[in-house]
């Protein structure tokens, strides 16, 4: 999430002291957002209706997919990089899939202590494999339509970069929820259950931290942390946004309720830290993809707060580096 410009003085609130119109549509915005996925993972967590665990959260992770998919594709498009999004919205929800649909996944209940470990280290191997294909998929469509001179390299270079930028963060997200699922019906009530805690976490640490950010740095902001790249950033939001991802990683414990049978590797300060941090340098590399396309948001279709990358440029970083903390920590 993006922050505003840095101000020569405090932002004022709008016509007698009420919030600006864009302030208020951004917050309205993120209401329903928060309201929304706040009530799918409910439902996912008590698998409502006799779901699967993840499948309440699987179209959520589509419709990033395809949504980020037509951004992404749009932003390369006007560097003159027109991609296939025929091709690629359905390669990039099948990397998605294939972290849910993976074999690893039905044969948790089947496995002992070890064995699970081993098997989440395996988790990303389904979409490892759906990725490869789907790249060379992609040298498969430029052989065929090849001309002299097209550009066919750099179409391919973007199309993996498409792949790799959605593609494998969201299968990271799936992998987080599907963490030590003993079996896959919803009763999840072994001794080694994890729930939806490690994807939770991930998304509470970096939205916590993207919040902080743009409080702090349109109220304190003056000290630009990428005056060229993203003015808008400052380190003054960025120290907020390390902290609050901290304060919220440290919480975890607590909102959870229940003894979880192990931690993220280093403990909940080290989590909240790395996932943070990732999560800054996520918000960073979504301003290098606008900046170079001369975009001031990837999108519209969420009003206020942009387009569907501008809402999880920072967890596409973050949900690898929260994902190797936990399996580090079994």
């Amino acid at each position: 999430m993006s922050e505003p410009s840095v101000p020569s003085s405090p932002p004022q609130a709008g016509t007698a002291g009420r919030p600006s119109a864009p302030w208020r549509s951004r917050v309205v915005v993120a209401a329903i957002v928060i309201a929304s996925f706040l009530a799918l993972a409910v439902a996912d967590a008590r698998g409502l209706g006799g779901a699967p665990p993840a499948w309440w959260l699987l179209p959520v992770a589509i419709a990033i997919a395809v949504g980020g998919v037509g951004e992404l594709g749009t932003l390369l498009a006007a560097r003159d990089l027109p991609l296939p999004g025929w091709f690629l919205r359905p390669a990039v929800v099948a990397v998605v899939l294939a972290a849910a649909l993976g074999p690893q996944a039905s044969m948790q209940s089947m496995l002992p202590t070890a064995g699970r470990a081993a098997s989440d280290w395996a988790s990303m191997g389904g979409p490892a494999v759906a990725y490869a294909l789907a790249v060379g998929m992609l040298f498969g469509i430029e052989i065929v339509r090849y001309r002299p001179h097209g550009r066919a390299l750099e179409r391919i270079a973007a199309g993996g970069l498409v792949l790799a930028y959605i593609g494998l963060p969201l299968a990271f997200m799936v992998v987080l929820r599907l963490l030590c699922v003993e079996n896959l019906g919803i009763e999840q009530t072994g001794p080694g259950h994890l729930g939806i805690v490690p994807l939770a976490s991930l998304v509470a640490v970096v939205k916590a931290g993207d919040i902080a950010a743009y409080a702090v740095g349109s109220l304190l902001g003056r000290h630009r942390m990428a005056p060229v790249l993203s003015p808008g950033k400052t380190w003054e939001g960025a120290a907020a946004s390390l902290a609050a991802s901290i304060a919220v990683a440290c919480a975890v414990p607590g909102l959870a309720g229940t003894g979880l049978p192990w931690q993220p590797w280093g403990g909940w300060p080290l989590f909240g830290a790395a996932v943070g941090a990732a999560g800054m340098v996520g918000d960073l590399a979504e301003s290098l993809l606008k900046r170079e396309t001369g975009a001031k948001d990837s999108g519209r279709s969420l009003g206020g707060l942009g387009g569907v990358l501008d809402l999880v440029d920072s967890l596409l970083f973050a949900a690898p580096v929260a994902w190797l903390l936990w399996v580090l920590g079994r």
